[in-house]
């Protein structure tokens, strides 16, 4: 109807080219499975996210995302000394290596920043907050999510009959299944 709200949701599908705004390469898709999210589900950064918005199926676009919109601003208080055997790690530890800070699923991934003797200098930002991004699109397929998607909070696959990108639906681990 012209005028009145559409509050339907659409379930996107593009491939993508990362780069930092030195032109470096930090990830793509190309080569691999494509990315197909559900829009409002919070699964892709919100700046692009919004800068795919309204795109068609077979839209290339270059899409500039900042820090804000992207992983965050660097928040040094994520940055702390911890002793290392608080943690569940063994062996060896050095600068770089990463780890998740807990048994929890949703346990932060930290960042060892450095190694004092039995103190680790642990960052808990994103390796890539306060980093200006930029994303080269396709579109793949934009459709109409399905109410199981909707009532999910994610995509289930690029035809939405519960088939994943692997054809096993969205699976046990989606959270979909308690």
């Amino acid at each position: 109807m012209l005028g009145s709200l559409d509050m339907s949701r659409n379930v996107v599908t593009f491939h993508y080219t990362l780069r930092d705004t030195d032109g470096r390469v930090l990830d793509a898709s190309i080569g691999g499975e494509p990315i197909s999210y559900l829009e409002g589900g919070g699964q892709i950064v919100e700046g692009l996210e919004e800068g795919l918005r309204g795109l068609a199926a077979g839209t290339r676009a270059k899409i500039g995302v900042p820090a804000a919109k992207a992983y965050g601003e660097r928040d040094e208080t994520q940055v702390q000394r911890v002793l290392k055997s608080l943690l569940p790690i063994e062996g060896e530890v050095r600068p770089g290596d990463q780890f998740r800070a807990g048994d929890d699923a949703f346990a932060p991934i930290v960042t060892v920043r450095g190694v004092e003797g039995e103190e680790l200098l642990l960052d808990a930002n994103h390796p890539l907050a306060g980093v200006d991004l930029d994303f080269e699109v396709e579109v793949l397929a934009v459709r109409a999510a399905t109410d199981e998607e909707c009532a999910h909070g994610h995509a289930h696959g690029a035809d939405g009959a519960g088939g994943g990108t692997d054809g096993k639906g969205c699976g046990e681990g989606c959270g979909c299944h308690g």
